[in-house]
């Protein structure tokens, strides 16, 4: 028996198709349509499990050149906020250039990192003179729709997008952004 989950995946969908499926009662309208999103979802994991680790990794690289660009603003900021943006910023850094960074590592970065870039930016907000702050609110207006595109295009198949094909391939955006490297 293989323990990867795309073939455990593949073979809940095969029983839920070829057993489950079939035993549920035709006139209960809901039941069939909970069997039909549950195999839905289970496709959708199948497509996107391959991908996860690029995806987290493609928000990782954009996270730290956001920090990076952030810190040069910083000038006159607690030293506090500005250590742990640091501290975030090196050890986020360190898991990105590992080749063999575990995958729930490259998740626990993403999620202190942004932790960190928000405490920054509420610092900045504060103590940064508003003509300063736009320049500021334009980096992190750019590196929110980089990301809200990404996770469209990784949502896509769900069925939400009025227009998905509009919406650029997530493996060609994940491809984009795994050939630009993270400043150091």
């Amino acid at each position: 028996m293989d323990l990867r989950p795309e073939l455990q995946l593949k073979s809940v969908l095969k029983a839920m198709a070829d057993v489950v499926l079939p035993a549920v009662d035709p006139s209960n309208k809901l039941a069939q349509e909970q069997a039909q999103l549950i195999m839905g979802m289970l496709n959708l994991l199948i497509l996107q499990l391959p991908l996860s680790f690029r995806f987290d990794m493609d928000e990782l690289t954009r996270s730290l050149e956001l920090a990076d660009k952030l810190l040069t603003f910083s000038g006159t900021l607690s030293s506090e906020v500005l250590a742990k943006l640091t501290a975030s910023v090196e050890s986020s850094r360190d898991v990105h250039t590992r080749a063999a960074a575990d995958p729930l590592e490259v998740q626990a970065a993403n999620v202190e990192l942004r932790e960190k870039i928000g405490a920054l930016i509420s610092a900045l907000d504060k103590e940064t003179p508003k003509a300063t702050f736009s320049e500021i609110s334009s980096l992190i207006m750019g590196n929110a729709q980089q990301q809200l595109l990404r996770d469209r295009a990784w949502l896509a198949m769900q069925g939400w997008e009025r227009d998905p094909a509009a919406l650029p391939n997530i493996e060609t955006l994940l491809a984009d952004s795994s050939s630009t490297g993270v400043t150091q």
